[in-house]
C-alpha cells in the first residue's frame, strides 16, 4: 500500500508539471488507469488524510487536491448505498481528519484552497449516506463545534464552525439552488435523491441546524462587539477578523437555507432583531450577507397571502430600508467624487431587497382575492414608493436598475387599473407618477463629467441601454396619463431651448437632454399622428394636394412645437459635439416636420453644411452627417427649391474627393487585399450617401434640363477623368490602390444615378427625362474599365451595382451597352457572384423589356447549363448549403421573371428550344419535392405562367398557338404531378409552407382551366379524374368550382377539399 501511495503521489506531481515532458504522458496514463480501478478511492483517501511525521499532512497540497477530485468522482452521482466497510472507512477517516486538522490543528492554513474542496467532497459523501447510513451526520458534527474542556477556548471552535457553514452552503447549493441545478445535465435519479435529502433534512435536523447556525452567529456577534470595544491590539485584530469571518459565513449559510426550510424556524422574535442589527454592522461583508438573507426571506413562497402579509409586517422592512437609504445616501453625498465601490455595492443590495419587497406587495395588491389583505398591502406599498424613487435616482446605474422590475410591475398595475376604470387617476398615483417623471428626466441626462466622444464603448453602450429602459417607463407612464408626460417633456425641452436662445449659459448635458427629448418624443408618443399630422394640427388633405397646401397657418402639435424651438433656438451651435450630433440625428429623423414649417429647412441645412457637420474636422462626425444629410435631402427634396439645390451642391463639391484606404491584414498570405478593402468599413461607405444626395439635388432641376445636364456633367466629369487616369495606372494585380480607385469611382457614379427618381414605365405625358446623354457617357466609361479589368471581382461587382442604378434611372437609354456588359461580366466568373448576377438580369428584364430580348436569348442557355451544373454538385457544410439554396431560389426567380415578361419566347427560340425539354424536366423534379416548399411553389408558379404564355388557344382561324402541343405536356405530365404531390406522405398540410404550395397548385390548375376552357373541363371530368378513381359527381363538382370560382375562393375550396380528403383516407 505504501508503495502504491508513493507511486500515486509521484504520478500526480509529474502530471501537474508539463516541464517533465518525458514522463508527463506516462503519468497521465497511469492516473487514468488508477481512477478506473474500483478501489482508487482508498488510495485517494489515504493521500488526503495521512498525517506527517512531525504534525501536519504527509503529502503535498496539490497531490491532496487531486486526491479529493478522485474521491469526488467516486461519490458524485452515486445513487446506490455504499457497502458498510466503505462507508465506515470513509466516515471514520474524515471525522479523524476533522478532529486533528480543524479541532486541534491549523485548518489547512498553508493551503486554504483545500478547505472549500474538502467541504464539497464531504457534502457529496453526505448526499450518498445521510438518508440510510449516516442519519446522525449533523449530531456528530455539532459535537465537534463545542471545544473540548481541556482547551482554553470558551466559545465555539471557529475552524469547525466555518467548515460547518461551508458544508451547509454546499448542501443548499446541491439540493435547492436552481442556478446550479440548471447548469448541470438533468438526471431523474439525482433529482429524486436530492428531493429525498431535502425532505429528510427538514424532518430530522432543520431545527437543530438553524439553532446551531444562529447560536454561532450570535456568539460571533458578541465577540465582535467585545473586541471592537477593547481596541486594536494585534491579537484582538486577528480575533476580530476571525469573528467577522464566522458571522459573515454564518449569515450567508442562513441565507442559503431560508428558502427551503420552515419559515417559522428562520423568522422568530430572536432572528429579526439580530438580522436588523447586522444589516447596519460596520463590516461590509456582513451587511451584504444580511441583505441577501432578508431578500430571500421576503421572496420565500408561502401558500396563504395572509401569511405573506404577516411576514412582511413582522419584518417592518419599509421603515428600516427608508432609514438605511437615507443614511447611505447621506454618506454617498459626503464622499463627493470619491467612489467607495464596497459601500455602493451595499446600496445596491438594499435596492435589491426593496425591489423584492415591492414585488411581493404588488402580488398581494394585484392577485389576492381578499379585499382586506389587498388594502393593507396597498398601504405598505405606497409607503415604500418614495424610497423606490430615491433608489431609482441613485447616480450609480447598477443601484438605480435594481428597482426596475418593481417599478415596471407598479406601472403595469396602474395601466390595468386605467383600462378597467373610466374614473380620473387617483391623486396619490398621479403625484407618484409626477415624481417618477422628474427622476426619469434627471436620470436620462449624461453625467456632466463624462465625454461620450472619448469614453469606453461598453460604458457608452451601458448608458444607452439605461436610456432605453427609462424610456420604456416613460412609455408606460404616458399610457396611464398622456397629458402628464407630454407636458413634462414639452416643458423641460422648451424651457431649456428658450433659455439657450435667450443667452442663458447651459451645462452641456442639460442642452443634450433637451435635444434628446425632442428626438425620442416621437417614440414615446405612439398615439400621435403619422406624417405631417404628427407635427401640425391640420385637417386631412388628399395626397396629391399636400404639395399645394400651406401648412404654416395651422397650429403645431406638442412635438411640432419642440422641433420648431429646437431649430429656432440655434442649439445646433452649442459648442459640444454630442449636442450637435444629437441635433443632426433629430432633424434627420423627423423630415415631415419641415414640410409644415419650411422656414426651418435653411437653418438646418446651414448647420449640416458647416464645420459642425459635413465640414467637421473629425472624420467620425463627417461620416455620420454624410448619411444624415442624405436622409434629410431625400425626405424633404420636394421642399427644396432649385436655387437652394444648386447652392447645396456647390457647398458639398469639395467633399467628393475619393480617398482609398487599405486595411491591415491579419493573414496576408490567405486574404484577398481587394476583397478585404471593399468589405472593411471606411469613410467612403458614408461618402456614397453624399454622392446619392448629389443625384437627388441635381434631379430637382428637372424643369431646366440643360442646367441639370450641365450640373450633372460638372460632377461626373472629374470622376470620369480620375477613372481614366486610374485605369491607365493599373498594370497588373499588384496595383491595388489604382484598382480600388476604379472600384470606388464606379460605385460613386452608380450612387449619383441612384439619387435620381426611377424612370417611369409607361412614360407619362410631359415627362422630363434625366440627362440621358450624360448617363450614357458614364455607362460607356464604366464599360471601358470593365473590359480592361474584368479579371478583378471588385470591378465586376461595382459595375453590376452601378449599372443596376443607371438602368433604374434611365430605362432603355443604355440598352445598347447591355450586350457588352453581359459578355464582360461573364468573361470571368465566381460561383458566389451568380445570385447578384441573376438579380441584375431580373432588373434588366423589368427595365428594358424587349430591348433585353437578344441579350437574354444568347444568355439563357449557357447560364441555365452553368447553374444546373453548380446545383448538381454535392453540398458539403453549412455555407455550401446556404449558397446552394440561395442560388436555386435566385434561378427560379429569374425563370419566373422571364416567363411572366414579354421575353418568354427566348425559351422556345431557335437557339434555345432544344434545351426546353431539359428545363421542363428539371422544373417537374422540383414540383415533386415537398422537402423544399419554396422551390416547389416556384416550380408550379412557373408552369402556370408557361400555360398563360404558351398554351393560349388561337383566337382566330389561321392563327397558331405560341407553342403548339404544349397543352399535351401539361395534361400528361404536370397535372398528374400536381395531384400526385397531394398524396405524398411528406406533403404535410399542417405545415404553413406546404399550405402555400397547395394554394399555388390551386392557382396552376385554375390557370389551366381558364386558359384551355371546355377542353380542360372535359379532360378532368372524363379522362384524368376518373383514372384516379374519383366519383363522377365529385369530379364534375371539382371541375365546375375550378371554372366558376374566383381565384381566392377556389384556393380556399381546394385547400379545404384536400384537407378533408387527407383526413378521410
Amino acid at each position: 500500500m505504501e508503495q502504491d501511495l508513493n507511486q500515486f503521489v509521484q504520478a500526480i506531481l509529474i502530471a501537474s508539471d508539463p516541464a517533465q515532458s518525458s514522463l508527463h504522458q506516462q503519468a497521465l496514463q497511469y492516473l487514468t488507469a488508477v481512477q478506473q480501478n474500483s478501489s482508487a478511492w482508498r488510495l485517494a483517501l489515504a493521500v488526503f488524510v495521512e498525517p506527517g511525521p512531525s504534525g501536519g499532512r504527509k503529502h503535498p497540497p496539490h497531490a491532496r487536491f487531486y486526491a479529493l477530485r478522485v474521491l469526488d468522482e467516486f461519490l458524485d452521482n452515486r445513487f446506490e448505498p455504499l457497502d458498510d466497510d466503505t462507508f465506515e472507512t470513509i466516515r471514520q477517516s474524515l471525522l479523524n481528519y476533522i478532529q486533528s486538522e480543524y479541532l486541534y490543528g491549523p485548518a489547512e492554513a498553508d493551503a486554504s484552497f483545500l478547505r472549500n474542496k474538502f467541504a464539497h467532497t464531504l457534502t457529496l459523501f453526505f448526499l450518498c449516506t445521510y438518508i440510510d447510513k449516516w442519519p446522525t451526520f449533523f449530531t456528530d458534527f455539532f459535537a465537534l463545534i463545542h471545544p473540548p474542556e481541556s482547551t482554553s477556548q470558551t466559545t465555539f471552535n471557529p475552524h469547525v464552525s466555518l467548515l460547518l457553514f461551508h458544508i451547509l452552503l454546499e448542501i443548499s447549493g446541491e439540493v435547492a439552488d436552481q442556478l446550479i441545478k440548471a447548469a448541470r445535465p438533468f438526471s431523474e435519479q439525482r433529482h429524486a435523491r436530492d428531493a429525498r435529502v431535502r425532505d429528510a433534512v427538514r424532518d430530522r435536523d432543520a431545527a437543530r441546524i438553524n439553532e446551531a447556525v444562529l447560536t454561532i452567529v450570535a456568539d460571533g456577534v458578541e465577540r465582535m462587539t467585545r473586541l471592537r470595544k477593547e481596541g486594536t491590539a494585534p491579537t484582538s485584530e486577528r480575533e476580530l477578523d476571525q469573528a467577522i469571518e464566522v458571522v459573515d459565513y454564518g449569515v450567508r449559510t442562513f441565507a442559503s437555507y431560508v428558502g427551503w426550510i420552515d419559515i417559522n424556524l428562520t423568522v422568530t422574535r430572536d432572528t429579526v432583531p439580530l438580522l436588523f442589527t447586522l444589516l447596519s454592522d460596520p463590516s461590509l461583508p456582513i451587511r451584504l450577507a444580511t441583505a441577501l438573507a432578508l431578500t430571500r426571506i421576503v421572496a420565500k413562497g408561502l401558500k396563504e397571502p395572509g401569511d405573506k402579509l404577516q411576514l412582511i409586517k413582522v419584518l417592518s422592512l419599509g421603515q428600516v430600508l427608508e432609514a438605511l437609504e437615507e443614511k447611505t445616501r447621506s454618506e454617498q453625498k459626503g464622499r463627493g467624487s470619491d467612489t467607495d465601490e464596497g459601500e455602493e455595492s451595499y446600496r445596491e443590495a438594499l435596492g435589491k431587497l426593496l425591489n423584492v419587497l415591492g414585488l411581493e406587495l404588488c402580488k398581494l395588491t394585484d392577485d389576492c382575492p381578499d379585499e382586506g389583505i389587498r388594502s393593507e398591502a396597498g398601504q405598505l406599498l405606497n409607503q415604500i414608493l418614495p424610497v423606490m424613487l430615491r433608489f431609482l435616482a441613485d447616480e450609480y446605474d447598477d443601484t438605480c436598475s435594481t428597482v426596475f422590475p418593481f417599478l415596471q410591475t407598479v406601472l403595469l398595475s396602474y395601466k390595468r387599473q386605467r383600462k378597467s376604470s373610466s374614473e380620473p387617476l387617483d391623486p396619490t398615483k398621479r403625484s407618484f407618477l409626477s415624481s417618477l417623471l422628474g427622476v426619469i428626466l434627471e436620470k436620462l441626462k449624461w453625467d456632466e463629467e463624462s465625454d461620450p466622444e472619448d469614453m469606453d464603448e461598453d460604458d457608452k453602450a451601458a448608458f444607452e441601454d439605461l436610456r432605453k429602459e427609462l424610456r420604456t417607463f416613460m412609455d408606460s407612464t404616458l399610457m396611464i396619463d398622456p397629458e402628464l408626460v407630454t407636458e413634462a417633456v414639452r416643458t423641460l425641452a422648451l424651457n431649456t431651448l428658450t433659455a439657450y436662445q435667450n443667452g442663458v449659459a447651459l451645462k452641456w448635458n442639460d442642452a443634450e437632454l433637451a435635444v434628446y427629448l425632442v428626438y425620442t418624443f416621437g417614440e414615446i408618443n405612439k398615439s400621435g399622428g403619422k406624417g405631417r399630422a404628427a407635427f401640425c394640427q391640420a385637417p386631412a388633405v388628399q395626397k396629391d394636394k399636400r404639395k399645394e397646401t400651406d401648412y404654416s397657418e395651422y397650429p403645431l402639435t406638442s412635438h411640432g412645437e419642440m422641433l420648431y424651438a429646437l431649430v429656432q433656438s440655434g442649439i445646433s451651435a452649442y459648442p459640444h459635439k454630442t449636442v450637435q450630433m444629437q441635433f443632426f440625428e433629430t432633424v434627420a429623423r423627423y423630415g415631415d416636420f419641415f414640410k409644415v414649417r419650411k422656414e426651418c429647412i435653411m437653418p438646418t441645412l446651414q448647420a449640416m453644411l458647416d464645420a459642425r457637420g459635413l465640414h467637421s474636422p473629425e472624420s467620425s462626425t463627417r461620416s455620420r452627417v454624410y448619411y444624415l444629410f442624405y436622409r434629410f435631402i431625400r425626405e424633404d427634396r420636394n421642399e427644396i427649391t432649385p436655387d437652394v439645390s444648386v447652392s447645396l451642391l456647390e457647398g458639398i463639391r469639395d467633399l467628393l474627393v475619393i480617398q482609398v484606404e487599405l486595411p491591415e491584414l491579419e493573414n496576408p498570405d490567405s486574404q484577398d487585399i481587394l476583397q478585404e478593402a471593399v468589405s472593411a468599413p471606411t469613410i467612403f461607405d458614408s461618402q456614397l450617401y453624399l454622392f446619392e444626395a448629389v443625384g437627388t439635388l441635381i434631379s430637382l432641376l428637372q424643369k431646366t434640363p440643360d442646367q441639370a445636364a450641365a450640373l450633372l456633367l460638372s460632377f461626373v466629369r472629374p470622376l470620369l477623368d480620375e477613372l481614366s487616369a486610374s485605369l491607365q495606372a493599373v498594370k497588373g494585380p499588384n496595383d491595388v490602390l489604382a484598382i480600388l480607385k476604379v472600384h470606388h469611382i464606379i460605385m460613386a457614379l452608380g450612387n449619383i444615378a441612384k439619387g435620381f427618381p426611377e424612370y417611369p414605365n409607361p412614360v407619362p405625358e410631359g415627362y422630363t427625362a434625366p440627362p440621358l446623354d450624360v448617363f450614357r457617357e458614364v455607362g460607356q466609361a464604366i464599360l471601358v474599365c470593365l473590359e480592361a479589368m474584368n479579371v478583378f471581382r471588385v470591378v465586376r461587382d461595382a459595375t453590376r451595382f452601378a449599372f443596376a442604378r443607371i438602368l433604374a434611372t434611365t430605362g432603355s437609354a443604355v440598352a445598347p451597352l447591355i450586350p457588352t456588359l453581359m459578355a464582360n461580366l461573364l468573361a470571368h466568373f465566381e460561383p458566389t457572384e451568380l445570385i447578384d448576377f441573376m438579380n441584375f438580369i431580373g432588373l434588366s428584364i423589368h427595365k428594358l423589356q424587349e430591348d433585353m430580348l437578344d441579350v437574354l436569348d444568347q444568355l439563357v442557355g449557357p447560364l441555365s447549363a452553368h447553374i444546373n451544373g453548380i446545383l448538381a454538385q454535392p453540398v458539403t457544410g453549412t455555407d455550401d448549403q446556404v449558397t446552394h439554396v440561395d442560388t436555386k431560389r435566385a434561378y427560379l426567380g429569374l425563370l419566373n421573371s422571364i416567363i411572366s415578361s414579354k421575353l418568354h419566347t427566348v425559351f422556345i427560340s431557335d437557339r434555345n428550344k432544344a434545351q426546353l425539354e431539359n428545363l421542363l424536366e428539371s422544373m417537374l423534379q422540383l414540383a415533386e419535392d415537398p422537402s423544399d416548399p419554396t422551390s416547389e411553389k416556384a416550380a408550379f408558379s412557373f408552369f402556370g405562367r408557361c400555360v398563360t404564355a404558351w398554351a393560349e388557344p388561337p383566337k382566330a382561324p389561321g392563327d397558331q398557338q405560341v407553342l403548339p402541343g404544349f397543352e399535351r405536356f401539361i395534361y400528361e405530365r404536370v397535372v398528374p404531378t400536381a395531384f400526385a404531390v397531394l398524396s405524398l406522405p411528406q406533403f404535410n398540410i399542417k405545415d404553413g409552407q406546404i399550405v402555400v404550395v397547395l394554394q399555388e397548385i390551386a392557382n396552376f390548375l385554375q390557370t389551366v382551366s381558364k386558359t384551355r376552357g371546355q377542353e380542360a373541363f372535359d379532360f378532368l371530368v372524363n379522362i384524368f379524374l376518373p383514372s384516379q378513381n374519383w366519383p363522377q359527381t365529385t369530379a364534375v363538382e371539382f371541375a365546375t368550382k375550378m371554372r366558376e370560382l374566383d381565384p381566392k375562393a377556389f384556393r380556399k375550396y381546394f385547400t379545404d377539399f384536400v384537407r378533408a380528403s387527407r383526413a378521410g383516407s
